[in-house]
């Protein structure tokens, strides 16, 4: 079943409210080796961490994904409440201000002192409510997220590809290096039968033999048939799409060690330059290879 593979740079926001609450929030991701999640969420709403991991695993297997959650209240709409014990206080010291002549305190500056007014704790009941709300719209912004990573995975499709088409080509144009590598290790140990045997008895026959295992190995066309055969699988896991990463990553670990055996077998400057091409290209797939899921 074909696919789109899928990156692992994006970003994604979800706003939200639920009665005096509002909220917003975003998640982002970078490439990493394996599955990083980290969540900054509110005082009070604690249990939206491990929602957060949850939805995230369940949508990512690769990447350093950062999720911040901003929600905050009204503040015409956080309960009031009267400090009794606070205010108690402060009658008890001006009823003997008043007992000394001073002007008996009004309501409104009772009130307006420091601790006698203060803010009510919102209920569970209410914060459930808003945690629920939430977790249903971090979910939304990582659905945001998992689209920004399947759009930078289609943008890096063509460049993969592109670099597999290269490599197919110069495992094409070794191959005939390495036809050629082969007629030049004959004609130069033909050359040097005719200048050391000279009539010698025996010798000619070691050096052909010496020639023989020279040539055999001097022989690429394993190491050549394996390239073609690394070129196929990265074309099929490219189709297969999704999180492809790891295997491509370990794919391209293959190609790079069959191009150091290409080259460290080459007899001819026109094979090492095409051995050391392919390593140069397999650099540039590799690169790009780190930033896919």
């Amino acid at each position: 079943m074909s696919g789109v593979i899928s990156g692992m740079t994006g970003f994604g926001r979800c706003e939200g409210a639920l009665g005096d609450w509002a909220w917003t929030v975003e998640a982002r991701s970078v490439n990493g080796r394996s599955l990083d999640v980290k969540l900054k969420t509110p005082a009070g709403l604690d249990g939206l961490d491990r929602e957060g991991r949850e939805a995230a695993q369940a949508r990512f297997q690769r990447g350093q994904v950062g999720i911040t959650v901003q929600a905050r209240r009204s503040e015409r709409a956080a309960a009031i409440r009267i400090n009794t014990e606070v205010l108690a206080a402060y009658r008890e010291v001006m009823a003997d201000l008043v007992d000394g002549g001073a002007s008996p305190p009004t309501a409104d500056g009772l009130l307006g002192l420091r601790g006698v007014l203060e803010a009510a704790e919102a209920d569970d009941g209410d914060l459930s409510e808003v945690q629920a709300a939430l977790a249903r719209d971090l979910a939304r912004a990582l659905d945001d997220l998992k689209l920004a990573r399947r759009d930078e995975g289609a943008r890096l499709e063509p460049l993969i590809l592109g670099f597999l088409d290269r490599i197919s080509d110069l495992a094409g144009r070794a191959r005939q290096e390495a036809d050629a590598q082969t007629l030049a290790i004959r004609e130069r140990f033909t050359k040097r039968v005719e200048d050391l045997t000279d009539g010698a008895v025996g010798l000619e026959d070691r050096i052909f033999q010496e020639a023989a295992m020279m040539a055999a190995r001097a022989d690429v066309r394993e190491e050549l048939d394996r390239l073609d055969a690394h070129t196929a699988s990265g074309r099929a896991l490219v189709a297969e799409g999704g999180a492809v990463g790891r295997r491509l990553d370990f794919l391209t670990q293959e190609f790079m060690r069959e191009a150091n055996t290409l080259c460290s077998k080459a007899a001819t400057l026109a094979l090492t330059s095409a051995g050391l091409d392919l390593k140069a290209t397999i650099e540039q797939l590799r690169e790009q290879v780190q930033n896919v899921e």
